[in-house]
């Protein structure tokens, strides 16, 4: 529950400040460490004392605790708007590093994180390397040289987000790793190579489809939505 304090600078931020830059966050809660952590939830009132202190921070952005009331008080949807605001500062954030969301030439890649005021260990969810798609995948292997790295990557992440969004069993794709190994009579997943992988990246995508009867999603502004919610 916001104290009044909280209340109260919510009001002098403005009904428009929903999502802040990092950067944003630092400026405006400057000498305020009790407020940011109530508005922007620990990780993200974290990121603006590193920045302040002047640590170089990858940008990003965070979206203030309120709207995680008015999601619940919208029957669990994203309030009116928001998306669109966050959309919005994405767009500054791929200009800053010449990457673009989605892009198969050079495709930005995105960990989305929940946070709270207090700390909670084991409790928050975390969605790393969001934007990778069928496509993405092959430009992250021709801009890194590294193809093993990026189909490892895609796995990964198909597995994490099935898991923290679309509420898939992780311990399911742990099993088909698993089998994998086993068939080719491997131990470590360095072993793997990268037509084992993309085996992998299949099997896990017919999973996701015969259990929540649709396909992964490959549009990237559908994962990052899917991911805020």
């Amino acid at each position: 529950m916001l104290t009044t304090e909280a209340a109260d600078s919510t009001t002098e931020l403005g009904e428009d400040k929903r999502v802040l830059l990092f950067q944003q966050g630092a400026d405006l809660f400057a000498g305020k460490r009790t407020l940011m952590r109530e508005l922007l939830g620990g990780k993200g009132a974290g990121l603006c004392e590193m920045i302040a202190t002047g640590v170089n921070v990858p940008p990003g952005m965070t979206i203030m605790t309120s709207q995680c009331r008015e999601y619940y008080k919208n029957g669990g949807k994203l309030p009116s708007g928001l998306f669109e605001e966050v959309k919005a500062l994405l767009a500054s954030i791929e200009e800053r590093l010449a990457r673009k969301l989605g892009c198969t030439d050079k495709p930005l890649l995105l960990s989305v994180r929940s946070g709270a005021k207090f700390s909670m260990p084991g409790m928050m969810d975390t969605v790393l390397n969001l934007g990778m798609n069928d496509k993405t995948v092959e430009a992250l292997a021709r801009s890194t040289g590294n193809a093993r790295f990026a189909w490892d990557s895609y796995r990964r992440f198909i597995q994490m987000y099935s898991n923290v969004v679309l509420d898939l069993s992780k311990e399911r794709f742990e099993d088909m790793l698993h089998d994998k190994k086993e068939s080719l009579r491997i131990s470590n997943d360095t072993d793997l190579t990268v037509e084992n992988l993309q085996d992998l990246v299949n099997q896990y995508k017919a999973f996701v489809k015969r259990e929540r009867k649709g396909d992964f999603p490959q549009c990237t502004a559908d994962q990052l939505r899917g991911a805020i919610e």
